[in-house]
């Protein structure tokens, strides 16, 4: 339930830290004003470098090094055209390469009895579904906050084909799509590239959100997510915005300098976009990364969409990416209650990358 102190401006007495409970999951944060910390304190001042190679399986001439791409942007002079490796040929000249992961958490079923098999067994089921990866660029550094507008839009649009493909498969329920950015972050290789998993389940975190927006939905009669979206517009936890987008840090951040990118049009998945705001998405998600880039010193980060494919949700959800910066290390106490502790308020993070967002660093 979104309670309408839960987004107030108010504050409670500064002889205490603050505990925030989250929009909709059964999770708390301990907001540590007592120790508050600035951004610019994690600003790492010697960073974990990883090493490229002239083997980095996802540049170019090593194609030979991936199995073969499921969906390929290669260029035609001016125009885009969408491929697929075939006959064991690694097509060249690529703009975007999703390839199977060689290491894969889920795989396809080999027979429909294996499809049948989830969910039946107790407490067991087959891994079944995808995972694939998709490379984000030719150039080896090319990641998101540095990208080409086109080339990054071009990102975002892979994103969405492989969502659209992966969801019509009916052994699928939960399209994952995330980016590890550097070695803390879970990044094993260092070329530009983000993940997707396929699932046959829907993860707990999006389920439990589901279920909580169902819940406010039936009992107000309005989608929770519009409602936060309304409200951090106008807090002091607001960062950006466009014609189409939001950008915010979440009234129970996790992490420290968190941000969620929302699209203020009510849609249940990302699909639903048009070609103008994929294109404001993408506008957006680069300035808030180059901002997060330039404010902490280029610090390792994971983001994934929230999403839902089933249509029955497609009144009470609001699909949003979540980014997660890695700017701290999550020891006894998170690990073995769940409860987290944020040294950087939300408000105090959206300051900064709010102005640092106005006043970019020249070049």
């Amino acid at each position: 339930m979104l309670q309408s102190s839960l987004l107030s401006a108010g504050r409670l007495p500064m002889d205490f830290n603050e505990l925030r409970k989250d929009y909709l999951l059964d999770r708390w944060v301990v907001i540590a004003t007592k120790r508050a910390r600035r951004p610019t304190d994690f600003a790492v001042k010697e960073k974990k470098q990883q090493a490229k190679t002239s083997a980095c399986p996802m540049c170019p001439g090593n194609e030979h090094m991936t199995p073969p791409a499921v969906l390929l942007y290669l260029k035609k002079g001016r125009a885009l055209k969408k491929a697929k490796d075939r006959n064991g040929i690694r097509s060249k000249d690529w703009l975007i390469r999703v390839i199977p992961n060689l290491y894969p958490a889920f795989t396809p079923p080999s027979s429909k009895t294996e499809t049948r098999r989830i969910g039946r067994s107790e407490g067991l089921a087959n891994a079944v579904g995808h995972h694939e990866v998709i490379v984000e660029s030719p150039c080896h550094d090319e990641h998101p906050a540095d990208a080409g507008s086109q080339q990054l839009l071009h990102v975002v649009n892979a994103y969405l084909d492989r969502l659209r493909a992966l969801s019509r498969k009916p052994y699928i329920k939960y399209v994952s799509i995330f980016r590890n950015y550097g070695l803390d972050a879970g990044a094993s290789l260092s070329h530009a590239h983000s993940q997707v998993i396929a699932t046959p389940f829907i993860p707990k975190t999006v389920e439990e959100e589901m279920k909580a927006s169902k819940k406010h939905f039936k009992k107000k009669g309005r989608c929770i997510f519009c409602e936060i979206l309304a409200k951090e517009s106008k807090s002091p936890r607001f960062i950006t915005q466009n014609f189409s987008f939001v950008a915010f840090a979440p009234y129970a951040s996790v992490n420290p300098m968190e941000f969620w990118i929302v699209p203020k049009k009510h849609q249940v998945t990302p699909l639903e976009m048009s070609p103008a705001e994929v294109k404001a998405f993408t506008v957006m998600l680069k300035e808030c990364l180059a901002g997060l880039k330039e404010l902490v010193n280029d610090p390792p980060y994971n983001y994934g969409f929230h999403l839902a494919l089933d249509r029955k949700a497609r009144k009470h959800y609001h699909w949003h990416l979540e980014v997660y910066p890695k700017l701290a290390t999550w020891a006894g106490f998170e690990k073995s209650t769940g409860v987290y502790i944020n040294t950087v308020t939300p408000e105090t993070a959206a300051e900064t990358l709010r102005a640092r967002l106005k006043n970019p660093p020249k070049s």
